[in-house]
């Protein structure tokens, strides 16, 4: 393993205050937030008293790994420490699982709340505009959620928001929050933006922050240029006391503000924290001389960035191929035939990567793929999103919290008990006692079943409890007995029991280090059996799951994904598709003219995408492409007149397929 860098070595080795780590893309932040956690504890930090958060499960998995495995190997590690005493490494909603957990009585919750996904929520959003008389043909019910989830994300409460409401949209928006809070209240449930909401209300609270900033003594927040500002404020509010914060990130990867990420965040840490210490990571490990000189040309034109210029040690690489095609078919066509050479020169096609700006983009690419036989994997189909797997875990979810009606009407009927969606409705209403006596018997089946799983669940193994819903709720009978696609469900949901082995060993274990809280300071007790901790892991997993989980298993096929999910996985080549002006930089069609944040964010959307390869990168743009059902002549995007001319390889366009020639009218 190589040494680490000189500037790398400052970052473990200044420990103390506030840091900010400028890392470019493949400079080795993770390998330096993991091995400055390992000094920390060679210097006598106790292991639970460092946090470290980050965006996705895959990192944060990742980074729990190298520290385990750092703290293993390192002879130097003095300390009695426990062989289950770790630092606490998660992302930022596991973290707001966490607190909201350990203070769910706070929030009238228990232990066992729901927490729905973006499914969930927009039927719950559906349901609550129904009861506004809002009619969600008219207006879409993801979009009403989208504008909430925004309000959330810059820690607005709702009754905040309908004060600040202005114009009918807004005040729409602000009705259907009303009711949409009342249905979440009701099951007992919080949305992906309430963990962290809630968390931040909180840490609001002074006994309850001084608790955990007394716990987590150091600080570490990665991808810090893609916190929104409850993240932000989450983050201040732990470090408060003790200001050791480390925040780790780039400015030019700054590309989720559509999302509520605010670039503003890293540019102002200096004027946040002024006694703080400034690293910058400029060697890069991952990619040629090539590829950052382009990345460089590109990123450099924005004004909104910590300046800095990535450099390497690698080769001079390749130069980049630049294929022009007469139409999206053919460019789909061209990328398929570079692939298959790159395969034919011995680069795994695991190690392929196919990037574009928008998800429609993909159609014309897996044909082509797929008449070339190429194995691919679509990044973006998850695991945990299939219906089947969700019906087995909304009966956990039920079993253990019986106000989730959303679970309970899901699954009552799954597979089929004869029960129909009066009977459900009255079910959920409270009026059982007034359904003939045949069904009643039904329904309390139903409930002995769920009685049945949760006492499973609280005295087996998470994936001897999940054996025993597939087997007792009628679920692997049913897809057993039905045809081909059924079969592939059951495969599924017996994966689903293959993931639960992993949470096994969690069911038993007491965590060494702090203990969850006691409520005597608050004036509160509360009395809780043993939570089962596999189970509820497991659960908090697969609702928290990213596009970029399912590659865990890292499938020997070429990755078709959009840049967005691209973001901090690396690739021996990258295709970029459809490098043409108002597709990438992508400009929505309401729009005259991009303002200068959103063409500053584009570009550094473009820095990501070329960033992501090790070896090679190819560039590739079509003449005419069918948008929308309409053809559309298209110019060569801008950025690549931002590369230097003799970085580039173009190649002439091949004849198109189907036709003779194209005739465009000017």
């Amino acid at each position: 393993m190589p040494k680490l860098n000189p500037e790398q070595q400052r970052a473990v080795e200044t420990t103390e205050g506030p840091v900010l780590i400028i890392a470019g893309a493949g400079a080795g932040k993770t390998r330096v937030i993991t091995h400055r956690i390992l000094n920390l504890i060679k210097k006598g930090v106790a292991p639970h008293n460092i946090l470290a958060i980050t965006f996705t499960n895959k990192s944060a998995k990742e980074m729990k790994e190298r520290v385990e495995h750092l703290m293993t190997e390192d002879k130097e590690i003095n300390l009695p420490i426990s062989s289950r005493e770790r630092p606490f490494i998660s992302t930022f909603h596991a973290l707001g699982v966490h607190i909201i957990r350990e203070n769910a009585v706070l929030l009238g919750l228990t232990r066992h709340f729901t927490i729905y996904d973006r499914g969930d929520s927009r039927r719950a959003i559906k349901e609550a505009m129904i009861q506004c008389s809002v009619d969600p043909k008219k207006y879409e019910p993801a979009t009403i959620l989208n504008m909430i989830s925004r309000a959330k994300g810059d820690g607005l409460r709702r009754l905040e928001y309908m004060d600040r409401s202005k114009g009918f949209m807004e005040e729409l928006v602000a009705s259907v929050w009303e009711k949409y809070d009342t249905i979440l209240a009701k099951e007992k449930a919080l949305d992906f933006d309430d963990l962290l909401l809630k968390a931040c209300h909180l840490l609001e609270k002074a006994e309850i922050r001084k608790h955990y900033s007394s716990i987590w003594q150091y600080v570490h927040i990665d991808e810090y240029q893609d916190t929104n500002r409850v993240q932000y404020r989450i983050a201040k509010y732990l470090a408060e006391d003790h200001q050791n914060i480390c925040v780790v990130g780039d400015a030019d990867q700054n590309i989720y503000s559509w999302r509520g990420a605010t670039i503003e965040n890293i540019i102002n840490f200096e004027k946040d924290y002024p006694d703080s210490t400034v690293i910058t990571l400029e060697k890069n490990y991952r990619s040629t001389k090539i590829i950052l000189a382009a990345a460089n040309d590109v990123i450099e034109k924005n004004v909104m960035r910590k300046k800095k210029t990535l450099y390497t040690d690698n080769d001079e690489g390749d130069k980049i191929p630049l294929i022009v095609s007469y139409s999206e078919l053919d460019e789909a066509r061209a990328i398929a035939d570079g692939v298959r050479e790159s395969i034919s020169k011995g680069i795994e096609p695991r190690e392929i990567a196919v990037l574009y700006r928008a998800n429609f983009q993909s159609r014309a690419i897996e044909e082509a793929f797929i008449k070339k036989n190429i194995p691919y994997q679509l990044v973006g189909v998850r695991f945990f999103e299939r219906k089947e797997v969700k019906d087995v875990l909304s009966y956990v979810r039920a079993a253990l919290n019986r106000d989730s009606f959303a679970d309970i009407n899901r699954i009552i009927n799954v597979p089929a008990r004869g029960i129909g969606k009066v009977t459900v409705a009255k079910v959920l209403a409270g009026q059982e006692n007034s359904l003939p006596d045949g069904m009643r018997m039904k329904i309390n089946n139903f409930w002995k079943l769920l009685d049945d799983i949760k006492r499973e669940i609280l005295e087996k193994k998470p994936s001897e409890a999940l054996k025993f819903i597939i087997q007792e709720s009628g679920l692997e009978k049913a897809l057993r007995e039905g045809d081909s696609e059924d079969e592939e469900k059951l495969l599924n949901i017996q994966e689903l029991v293959s993931v639960a082995t992993q949470y096994d060993s969690l069911g038993a274990i007491t965590e060494v280090g702090p203990q969850p809280r006691t409520r005597s300071d608050l004036g509160i007790v509360e009395v809780r059996p043993q939570p089962p901790e596999g189970i509820e892991k497991l659960l908090e997993n697969a609702a928290l799951a990213t596009d970029q989980d399912d590659l865990v298993k890292n499938e020997n096929a070429v990755k078709l994904m959009t840049v967005h999910a691209s973001k901090g996985l690396e690739f021996d080549h990258v295709f970029i598709a459809g490098m043409e002006q108002d597709l990438f930089p992508f400009k929505h069609m309401d729009e005259d003219k991009m303002d200068q944040a959103e063409a500053e964010e584009e570009r550094r959307l473009f820095y990501v995408a070329i960033t992501r390869a090790k070896k090679k990168v190819y560039l590739s743009y079509a003449i005419i492409r069918t948008v929308y059902g309409a053809q559309r002549v298209c110019i060569p995007s801008e950025f690549i007149d931002d590369i230097d001319k003799e970085l580039i390889e173009e190649s002439a366009p091949e004849k198109p397929s189907g036709a003779k020639a194209i005739f465009i009218d000017f």
